[in-house]
Parts: C-alpha cells; sequence; structure tokens
C-alpha cells in the first residue's frame, strides 16, 4: 500500500460523517466543526481524486456512484478502527451483548439454555433479538447472528452450532387418512409459517407443487410454530433436532426430510478482534456443541 496516495485523513473523515449523517450540518456536529468546514473537506478530496463524488444539480448534496462506492469502504474502514480500538481499550464492555436469531431458534434452543449461562456470567447484559430478518453485523449494533444454512457467509466468519437438517412435520391427527406422499398431496393441507418468512410456500414449489398451499396458511410467531403444529393446525417446515422428542412420542409426524450437507446453525460473527462479552459468549456456545446438546 503507498499511503501517499490515500486522500488527507481529515477529509476522510468528514466524507464519512456525510456519509453517515446524511448533511452538511449533522456531518460538522458530529465532528464538532462548522458545516462550512466539512464542505471545504469534501471539495478538496474531490479535488484530489479528481472525482465527482457528490451530484450537487438538486437541492440536496446527494452521493454519486462513486462517492456511494468510497461511502461504503470508508464507513467499513472507520468502522473496523472503531471496533478493533473498544476492544482493545475495553471501551465496549459495558454495552450490552447483542444478539440476533430466529424466533423459533430463540424459542426452541437458545432461552432454555440461557439461565445457565447467567448463572455463570451474572455480570453480562445481553439483549436479544429474535426476528426473522437478516440483521447485519455492524460496529456498536449486532455482535453476534445464529443463522440457519450452509457456509460461506460473505465477509463473515462461521462456526457450526447445531448441524440438523430441515424436515416437514404435522400433527397426526391431521394426515389421518389423507396421502401424504407428495409436495402434491402436502399442499392440499393448511401450512404453518414462521412470520416473515416464506419456507413453507418456497419448500412447496421447490419440490413441484407450484400453487403453493390450497388450503391456505397462517404466518404466526415463531413461538407459537411447533405449538400450532402439534395441535393440527397445519404442515410446517423446521429444523429437525427442535422436533425430536414430538417425533418419537408420536405428538408429530416427519412427512419429508432435506438431507442437505453442512447445513445447520452457525455461530456468525465479524472477523477481527472481539470484545471480552462476546469472545465469552461464543465460547459458551461452542462448549455447547462440543458436548453435542440437542
Amino acid at each position: 500500500m503507498d499511503f501517499r496516495e490515500l486522500p488527507p485523513l481529515a477529509a476522510l473523515r468528514a466524507f464519512t460523517a456525510f456519509a453517515q449523517t446524511g448533511g452538511l450540518v449533522e456531518a460538522g456536529a458530529a465532528l464538532g466543526v462548522s458545516h462550512a468546514a466539512i464542505s471545504q473537506q469534501l471539495r478538496s478530496l474531490e479535488s484530489h481524486l479528481n472525482l465527482a463524488l457528490f451530484d450537487r444539480s438538486g437541492r440536496a448534496l446527494a452521493l454519486t456512484p462513486d462517492g456511494e462506492a468510497l461511502a461504503a469502504a470508508c464507513l467499513q474502514g472507520f468502522g473496523d478502527i472503531a471496533t478493533t480500538v473498544a476492544a482493545l481499550t475495553g471501551a465496549s464492555d459495558a454495552r450490552p451483548l447483542h444478539i440476533s436469531t430466529t424466533p423459533t431458534f430463540a424459542a426452541a434452543w437458545l432461552m432454555p439454555r440461557l439461565p445457565a449461562y447467567q448463572a455463570a456470567h451474572p455480570g453480562q447484559q445481553l439483549l436479544l433479538n429474535p426476528t426473522s430478518q437478516l440483521v447485519p453485523l455492524e460496529p456498536g449494533g449486532t455482535d453476534l447472528a445464529i443463522r440457519y444454512g450452509t457456509p460461506p457467509f460473505q465477509g463473515l466468519e462461521a462456526v457450526p452450532l447445531l448441524m440438523s437438517p430441515m424436515v416437514v412435520v404435522a400433527a397426526p391427527g391431521l394426515i389421518a387418512g389423507r396421502p401424504a406422499n407428495t409436495a402434491e398431496d402436502l399442499a392440499k393441507f393448511p401450512w404453518l409459517e414462521e412470520l416473515g418468512t416464506t419456507e413453507g410456500t418456497n419448500w412447496l414449489r421447490n419440490h413441484g407443487a407450484l400453487a403453493g398451499p390450497q388450503a391456505g396458511f397462517l404466518q404466526v410467531p415463531g413461538n407459537l410454530l411447533l405449538d400450532g403444529a402439534r395441535a393440527g393446525q397445519g404442515v410446517a417446515v423446521t429444523v429437525r433436532a427442535f422436533v425430536e422428542a414430538d417425533l418419537d412420542a408420536r405428538r408429530l409426524v416427519r412427512l419429508f426430510q432435506d438431507d442437505t450437507d453442512g447445513a445447520g446453525y452457525f455461530i456468525v460473527t465479524r472477523p477481527g478482534p472481539k470484545r471480552a462479552a462476546l469472545k465469552t459468549f461464543v465460547r459458551w456456545l461452542k462448549s455447547l456443541a462440543k458436548t453435542g446438546q440437542p
């Protein structure tokens, strides 16, 4: 890297502050300088790079495509620096550990195990965000995600936690006396889906039932999905590990199973130094994975 080719750090900080806040006044307030100083630094940066980073044709200053590309790199770079400094100095230790996972995983696997973790680490604060949305891992935001799939997860570190295939299940009473051998058969039953996902409809279409559920489908919060399936309210797609006890007790029956090699839940974090609370939580999750806890 030739550091002589890099623009002045002050200009990059001003540009990053503008990209993050969206305005000259707001960027100035973030850096403790006037908006005029921000404007001067932005023009200096354009001159240094000989690029048009801003579209000035409208009433508000906007980033050009080149500006958006540089903004993404600067936000990533300064964010990584801030995260590393906070981790090295311990400045981020007081912030709760922010964990993102699906509602189903939170209800069926993580929540029953958290009391043991909290008993062992009474001073650590956790913030659990159960959501079906793919939450980005950002400096100062979400520290760790537990995601289902197969690696790699682009730009992130992933460690296996719970390896288990997806299964299609239903209560015995729901399918009694009716054919349930093909995707077309199953499309004639009511279906349950976790709120915010399309796992059931996607599964049917991917297996040839192009019309999707024909008896309707009900979206429910993840913590209610398996309760509804056990009650015979619909067919559901879920992870086999969550329903092993139900299958053994015949509360649910397995209709199909997708044996995708390498599929399962992974501990997903950003690369680079990790603050103490995050390292402690990851070690605990890894210990559960090693013991093979279902």
